[in-house]
């Protein structure tokens, strides 16, 4: 029997979990956590290279823990954790800036897009931080990482950092790929369906939470952005918000868009509103319940991420070690 392969992929605690956070991503890592070796990381470093409040992002961290875990994913079968509670992260990062070139970075879309939001007191962290996402990545010797179209440029960097270490010491990454689900890979903001869902939308109806109560998510579906033709069919170029409910319910039902076109085909727009809001909400009942369980006790959520992080340790230290040692640190005695 072949050995499984490594996967590692990260989530920030900038906000609650959207549908799109469910149907792009977690809802795929429950599907494929018994294929792989999963590495499931909560990156609240990342989140750090915009301005947090404090006890907000420890809320939202806790949050997002229990929220995974609702969402079907087995502390037995992955390894789920909280970045900053591995100092492996940080460590390996400092070691991967020494051979990654500015010139790199400056190239990345997402830096360029952000940056721009900063205005002229533009964070280190947010130039840097493609660094950290490949020490999150290389520690686990990963062989898959799934990602989204705006992720590809940060997997690239990644493999050309990797590539160039091994290149100038001698094999100690794994070079990662990655890994792009057919289904449910891009979920649409419901008011401007040509952009992303995103959870820190300030726009509280172009997304809908997986904490959302099912009247909020009909009332946000009958409130999302359609056309004026009247007329349910897939087309991303013309038609994008109803392509954007057609894929949310493709996503919902686990079936292919042209099998959800087909079922949905001849509804008016607000019987197809109402179809999808539905369907969702059949989807988030047994997550909520199961949230709402786990966040009740936080002294089994804190006990479930010191396993997590010591799982995740064991491995990440290996490989750290490997690094310090080939770049010529000495080691620390015993």
């Amino acid at each position: 029997m072949a050995e499984k392969k490594n996967l590692f992929s990260g989530i920030q605690p900038s906000g609650d979990f959207t549908i799109g956070n469910y149907y792009g991503a977690i809802k795929n890592w429950v599907k494929i956590q018994y294929d792989y070796n999963c590495y499931f990381c909560i990156v609240d470093l990342h989140a750090l290279t915009v301005p947090q409040d404090a006890a907000a992002l420890r809320r939202r961290t806790m949050e997002c823990y229990a929220m995974l875990i609702a969402s079907g994913l087995s502390l037995e079968e992955t390894t789920l954790f909280v970045q900053s509670h591995v100092p492996a992260h940080s460590e390996l990062m400092w070691l991967l800036n020494c051979f990654t070139y500015m010139g790199e970075l400056s190239r990345m879309t997402q830096y360029k897009d952000k940056s721009v939001k900063q205005g002229e007191n533009v964070r280190a962290a947010l130039f840097d931080y493609p660094v950290l996402m490949a020490a999150d990545i290389l520690l686990y010797q990963t062989h898959l990482v799934p990602v989204g179209d705006d992720q590809k440029q940060h997997i690239e960097l990644t493999r050309d950092i990797a590539t160039r270490f091994n290149h100038l010491y001698s094999p100690t990454f794994e070079i990662p790929e990655g890994y792009y689900p057919k289904t449910g890979a891009r979920i649409m903001s419901l008011q401007e369906p040509t952009s992303k869902m995103s959870k820190s939308d300030t726009n509280e109806n172009a997304f809908i939470s997986l904490k959302d109560a099912p009247d909020t998510i009909v009332r946000k579906l009958k409130r999302a952005v359609t056309d004026s033709e009247a007329a349910v069919h897939y087309d991303e170029k013309n038609k994008p918000g109803i392509s954007n409910l057609i894929q949310i319910y493709a996503s919902a039902c686990d079936m292919d868009i042209e099998n959800a076109q087909r079922e949905v085909e001849g509804l008016s727009y607000a019987d197809f509103k109402l179809r999808v809001a539905e369907a969702i909400i059949e989807n988030l009942k047994p997550i909520q319940a199961e949230y709402a369980r786990l966040m009740s006790d936080k002294a089994v959520l804190e006990e479930y991420m010191k396993v997590g992080a010591d799982k995740a340790e064991r491995t990440a230290v290996k490989t750290l070690r490997k690094v310090q040692k080939k770049v010529g640190l000495v080691p620390r005695g015993r």
